[in-house]
């Protein structure tokens, strides 16, 4: 049976007692209605998860004891950032969702002038946190023990006048060379940390492309086909994952189910 994992934004200690939060009791108590004895883990983004069981419930009132702590690793052994500029409709939470389990470990929201989402600085904060529950329910799901850092929305052009000149950075953009292995670094020399920035609907405009070049940024292509944002990013971050990361070394089952 698969555990129920659960963030708790506290400190964890083996062998305490921890009353749930009240998202993760209602969660625990209605939807999964968990029963006294019931394992769980529980993990605070430090890169520990502990073996827990729910030592009570009392309406949406749950308490846990804290069992072992293991450290468990299920980061990338590249730290990815994706500089995703925003997409309409609820794409951007999919790309947050997808891009967590797929082990990105920076998401910096971006604002570029072909794109047609504009957020206000009322919005700023509550979408942030928005996309950081977001990251939390995939951390749940996929086994991660550590939340990616999810940026506050900001300006391309203020993003990179903050940026430093050190570091590996990509643009996926489709009208560079066809050839991807002319830009990016060789599978033999993985960089520890790699940016990469994925445009609006519209893509980035020409100035602003200079400006990523100017800020370190590469040119990559995709394939011959034109993507749309949401399946570049993701596109973009397999392929890294594949070529740097933790995807390395996947390979096929054998059809017959031999290994």
């Amino acid at each position: 049976m698969r555990l129920t994992r659960l963030y708790v934004a506290a400190p964890l200690a083996s062998g305490g007692r921890l009353e749930l939060p009240a998202d993760a009791a209602t969660h625990v108590a209605r939807v999964l209605r968990a029963r006294e004895g019931d394992p769980v883990v529980l993990f605070n983004g430090d890169g520990h998860e502990f073996e827990s069981r729910i030592e009570s419930v009392h309406g949406l009132r749950v308490a846990v004891a804290i069992g072992a702590a293991r450290a468990v690793t299920r980061e990338s052994p590249v730290a990815l950032t994706l500089l995703q500029c925003l997409p309409r409709g609820d794409r951007m939470d999919w790309i947050v969702q997808k891009a967590t389990e797929l082990g990105i470990a920076r998401i910096v929201p971006l604002v570029s002038r072909r794109s047609v989402v504009k957020i206000s600085a009322a919005q700023t904060e509550s979408k942030t946190a928005h996309w950081r529950a977001i990251a939390v329910a995939a951390c749940e799901q996929s086994g991660r023990n550590r939340v990616p850092t999810i940026d506050t929305p900001r300006g391309l052009d203020e993003h990179l006048g903050g940026i430093g000149s050190a570091g590996t950075r990509l643009v996926f953009d489709p009208d560079v060379a066809p050839d991807p292995e002319e830009a990016a670094p060789t599978a033999a020399a993985a960089p520890v940390a790699l940016d990469f920035a994925i445009g609006p609907e519209g893509g980035f405009e020409p100035q602003e492309l200079d400006g990523l070049r100017i800020a370190g940024f590469r040119g990559v292509r995709l394939g011959p086909r034109i993507l749309r944002t949401e399946t570049a990013a993701i596109a973009a971050l397999v392929w890294l994952q594949t070529r740097f990361g933790d995807l390395r070394g996947a390979r096929p089952a054998a059809r017959d189910g031999s290994r």
